[in-house]
């Protein structure tokens, strides 16, 4: 049976898309009305957007801009709908980066991902995230709350009061990082102090090997699932479980429109393929359109629909950052320069620059997917110029045939020799 947070969880695929389609123009003429989305959209009408396709036409965002955005129109690059003072929060990450909250209920949907990890009504929680100036601590009281959960506010450090108060107070779930829980145990075990009540956990900010969550389970915890969250954007994606048998990959949040775009740019990569998560965030405070992460990840396309009930797309998770700009004897060579030049050559399927050899010595290689290495090799002499022009360094074309490289959202690889 179906054990899902709510009915919206199990809609069939295509009325969700339906229905996420036929909000679009609504949340991109809220976003209009923003100064800043005023700027980035000022060509846009909105009643237009209405499908993946014409969302694709709209331009990136990148979280990497959000700094001089926010230096230039304070504090949140004019992308708020709501005036500041009529918040619930303002948040300060390093950089620094400032993120707004709303005072809607569970603002940040963070209900769903502990619903899903085993939280419920009445239930108890640790919420081991910090309290300090980011908003994670605060996404998971706005989930509690919304479950009927009631919530230990514990914050990071403090080891020992940690475990004082799980042998105290018994609570049934841990929210926080993976790496923080393990040394509460250690710290427990130290202390000859028997936490054993907390049954499961949700954590994120982290990574999580198999081997930490194998661990977990050997010291009694069985039911680990993770959440992928920002501070901009709230909850993105989380494990489910159908019964004791974790499900594959993770369920999109019912709130966002998910897009995977090859790096440095923002096209739309095949289903399956590993690239930048963008998304699109039905916040009516904080409005996202085609705002990118920074995230590396990709749809999972052979997942057998799960016994949990939940329908949504699901991901394979974080996969490492978009982000691989490298300096090549002085110069910055970016993600998007490669794009540049991929597009200026339409045969080129799909494009890779490796960097070689030794610093000071090191050599550029674009490496090409063509259908016909053959014919391709006429225009070899045009992509080589093309390099120089948009890079202003010296590079080498390869050519090699479509699905050689490898599906690991890399437009540029640095093989260099540091030694």
């Amino acid at each position: 049976m179906a054990d899902t947070f709510d009915s919206l969880e199990a809609r069939a695929p295509e009325q969700r898309e339906r229905e996420l389609m036929a909000r679009l123009p609504q949340l991109v003429a809220r976003a209009k009305a923003a100064a800043g989305w005023s700027r980035i959209l000022k060509d846009v009408n909105a009643t237009d957007i209405n499908s993946r396709a014409a969302l694709a036409t709209l331009p990136v965002t990148r979280k990497s801009d959000l700094h001089a955005l926010q230096e230039q129109h304070a504090p949140f690059g004019g992308l708020n709908t709501t005036p500041v003072g009529q918040l619930a929060r303002v948040y300060m990450s390093p950089g620094p980066i400032f993120d707004p909250e709303g005072r809607g209920a569970d603002w940040w949907r963070f209900a769903r991902p502990l619903y899903a990890a085993g939280a419920r009504a009445g239930g108890l929680l640790q919420n081991c995230f910090s309290y300090h100036f980011t908003p994670a601590a605060f996404m998971v009281e706005g989930g509690a709350a919304r479950l009927g959960c009631a919530v230990i506010p514990a914050g990071s450090g403090q080891t020992e009061m940690q475990v004082q108060a799980i042998h105290a107070l018994r609570p049934d779930t841990y929210v926080g990082t993976p790496s923080f829980l393990k040394i509460i145990i250690e710290k427990a075990q130290e202390m000859g102090v028997e936490i054993s009540s907390i049954k499961r956990a949700l954590v994120s900010a982290e990574a999580l090997p198999e081997s930490l969550r194998t661990w977990f389970a050997e010291h009694g915890i069985p039911q680990v699932l993770q959440a992928y969250a920002s501070a901009d954007v709230g909850s993105i994606a989380y494990e489910t479980r159908s019964g004791d048998v974790r499900d594959p990959g993770m369920v999109l949040d019912e709130d966002v429109i998910l897009e995977i775009v090859r790096p440095g740019s923002g096209d739309p990569v095949p289903a399956g393929e590993v690239g930048e998560v963008v998304l699109t965030v039905f916040n009516p405070d904080y409005p996202l359109i085609r705002f990118a992460t920074g995230d590396l990840s990709a749809i999972l396309t052979d997942a057998p629909p799960s016994a949990c009930g939940r329908t949504n797309t699901r991901i394979k998770g974080w996969l490492g950052r978009a982000d691989q700009t490298t300096k090549v004897r002085g110069m910055f060579v970016h993600p998007s320069q490669v794009h540049d030049i991929a597009r200026r050559h339409p045969e080129i399927v799909k494009a890779r620059l490796v960097v070689s050899g030794q610093i000071a010595q090191e050599a550029m290689t674009l490496h090409c997917e063509v259908v016909d290495a053959a014919s391709a090799s006429a225009s070899a002499a045009g992509i080589v110029e093309s390099i120089r022009k948009l890079t202003k360094l010296r590079g080498e074309v390869q050519f090699v045939a479509v699905g050689s490289l490898p599906n690991d959202g890399k437009v540029i690889a640095d093989v260099r020799d540091y030694q």
